[in-house]
């Protein structure tokens, strides 16, 4: 008995140091990475804080007013010159990776998930910007062979930007104590960028930008044709259709070559998507708006930065969302009291964001006035939030009304009928133009009775067609 004490106590004590030397190593390196991740934060605001210096603020102020583009001579490697300019152009760049190819997946994607009459509206531009021509051109080869089709029609255009146009991308500066293979990646794929950009400028009214690893949802490009005729009179640099790096970036293309010349400007400082996000901020768009569900899905399974793994995923996506809201140009007022900046515009945005108000009244209202007289055919309205399952309307009806004029309340309309109540806090009428007979040009959700919680109204969704003069 007592050898096998004595081996027990031995056993436990050679397992206690162990844990004792896992725990030490765990928490040195724990420490180690909390150290890195601190230095990484402090080299990031030394960057912006270069990025805002007093050096650059006439360089902003230039770019505020900067429409001349950047003087490159680009390689056609497939399609020609547009005759025509078309309503948005989609643009990737592509480089060779060390591991996979995701390239002619993508332009599948995109032609395969768009009609003919969207096909008819759009561009895509792709810049091989590797600088192995015998490369590129064997991609061209496949891309000619696939999507012989889409050239000829003029849907596709591939360029080249010679290497001699590019600036120094060796010896760096190496903010973030990046690698210095790592600075000279991002930064040239910064100039990659900027070049796309710059061709891109004249193309069409809209710019979306892509990375050449992604799916796309069904008819995205009508969903963003939706978007965009809602925030019609609205003021937006960027949107967003999904919440990862660069994909999914809308901008207005008269934006273009300030954006070219802001990326080239600070092509060393920091990656891409950082400097889209200061290029919004000095535009004067202080929040991202961003879109959901997302229109594009990240597919690539090896990054192109040394072939590592990158499984990232977008959980918003959905491929097959057909039923975006039209959501029509509008004026909304309310008289809930709003919550800091939780506007309520954002509630009637189709963007992840919302309008929490506090404890509403019976007689409280939020108004919804059109622009132009609409056929309505359903409204959802989803109160409440994951996280705050209290703050829905507990008692509220929605109406729609007509012959709109200004009150001293702001504009609203002189008659109004009640579709029906709220359950459970959602609201949901299909067939709206089988209950009314006439053009809707408010909607208004009226509270019938007081509650101590407060209000989200997390989505206003609105299917609409304009009426019809006579």
């Amino acid at each position: 008995m007592r050898c096998y004490w004595k081996r027990s106590v031995t056993t436990l004590g050679f397992s206690l140091c162990l844990c004792l030397l896992v725990y030490i190593c765990t928490k040195d390196d724990e420490e180690e990475s909390a150290l890195k991740m601190e230095e990484r934060r402090l080299a990031k605001e030394i960057a912006v804080q270069q990025l805002y210096s007093e050096r650059n603020v006439q360089n902003f102020r230039e770019l505020v007013n900067f429409s001349s583009p950047i003087n490159v001579t680009y390689q056609y490697l497939a399609g020609y010159p547009l005759l025509k300019k078309k309503y948005i152009t989609v643009g990737l760049s592509s480089v060779k990776r060390k591991r996979g190819n995701y390239l002619l997946e993508t332009l599948k994607s995109i032609f395969k998930q768009s009609t003919n009459e969207e096909l008819t509206e759009m561009v895509v531009v792709v810049h091989m910007a590797d600088f192995d021509m015998p490369w590129n051109m064997q991609v061209v080869q496949d891309i000619s062979t696939k999507f012989a089709h889409h050239i000829i029609s003029g849907h596709l255009i591939i360029i080249h930007a010679p290497e001699q146009h590019y600036p120094p991308l060796t010896g760096l500066k190496r903010n973030y104590n990046d690698p210095a293979d790592r600075v000279t990646f991002r930064s040239k794929q910064n100039v990659d960028y900027a070049f796309l950009l710059n061709f891109c400028a004249n193309l069409s009214d809209y710019y979306i930008m892509l990375e050449d690893d992604v799916q796309c949802s069904h008819s995205f490009i009508t969903a963003i044709k939706k978007v965009l005729a809602s925030k019609e009179g609205s003021y937006w640099v960027t949107l967003e259709f999904s919440k990862l790096g660069y994909i999914g970036k809308l901008y207005h293309s008269t934006d273009l070559p300030r954006l070219a010349h802001f990326l080239l400007m600070f092509y060393q400082e920091m990656p891409c998507d950082w400097l889209l996000s200061h290029f919004r901020g000095l535009l004067t768009q202080k929040n991202v708006i961003r879109f959901k569900p997302s229109l594009f899905q990240h597919i690539g399974y090896y990054s192109s930065f040394r072939g590592t793994e990158n499984r990232l995923k977008d959980d918003d996506f959905e491929e097959d969302f057909f039923d975006i809201p039209d959501n029509p140009p509008a004026t909304i007022s309310t008289s809930l009291k709003v919550f800091e900046n939780y506007d309520p515009s954002k509630a009637y945005s189709n963007s992840d964001e919302y309008f929490w108000g506090k404890s509403p009244s019976t007689g409280d209202f939020f108004t919804i006035v059109f622009m132009k007289p609409m056929n309505i055919t359903r409204i959802h309205i989803v109160t409440g939030s994951e996280d705050r399952h209290g703050d829905v309307l507990h008692s509220g009806i929605v109406e729609v009304g007509k012959n709109p004029t200004l009150t001293q309340k702001g504009k609203d309309c002189l008659e109004y009928v009640k579709l029906k109540q709220f359950q459970n806090g959602l609201f949901d009428q299909k067939d709206v133009g089988n209950i009314i007979n006439f053009t809707v040009e408010c909607v208004r959700i009226f509270v019938t009775e007081s509650q101590s919680d407060w209000l989200i109204i997390r989505s206003i969704s609105i299917w609409a067609k304009q009426a019809t003069s006579l």
